[in-house]
């Protein structure tokens, strides 16, 4: 997942959690704490025998934090892996391609579509579950079911074509 630190971007992964224990990967660096939270969304992290602790304050969006430690305070956004992707392709949601690609590694758990079918803007053709999350890829203009190159179940590779389409020109 992608994070926004005031302007520094990171790519943050979680790579183990047992108990209060944590090892997450951030911009490919590992690092090993462990972290306690309170209620009040407060929480304690010790990481190399040295205690940090720090407030969370959750925006109303759910995506968006402010962090407020003994010296500084930080704004914390998190941007998940289909909204990066999409943002990447400049306007991916306003122009649909023929195609359809997976943005990360994934598993496809559902294909709610079938050859040669007929769909408007806004429905669903496939979910992908990738870091414990499901995505939704929907279409974006009215399209047919050109092919289909994985099916329920299949592991899938980034940038991998997912579904083939022919986009229907309005006249």
């Amino acid at each position: 997942m992608e994070i926004h630190i005031g302007n520094r971007v990171a790519e943050v992964s979680l790579l183990e959690k047992e108990g209060n224990k944590v090892k997450v990967s951030i911009d490919g660096v590992v690092y090993e704490a462990d972290v306690t939270m309170a209620e009040n969304g407060s929480c304690s992290i010790l990481h190399r025998n040295r205690s940090y602790n720090a407030e969370l304050l959750r925006g109303e969006d759910g995506k968006s934090y402010r962090v407020n430690t003994h010296f500084r305070s930080y704004n914390i956004n998190l941007v998940d892996s289909q909204a990066r992707y999409l943002r990447m392709r400049k306007g991916g949601e306003e122009r649909q391609d023929d195609k359809i690609i997976s943005p990360m590694p994934g598993k496809v758990i559902s294909i709610p579509v079938k050859l040669g079918d007929r769909l408007q803007a806004g429905e669903i053709v496939m979910v992908i579950e990738a870091m414990k999350m499901q995505s939704n890829f929907k279409v974006s203009s009215p399209c047919v079911v050109k092919e289909i190159t994985v099916a329920e179940g299949d592991s899938v590779a980034g940038n991998q074509v997912l579904l083939l389409l022919d986009i229907i020109k309005e006249s």
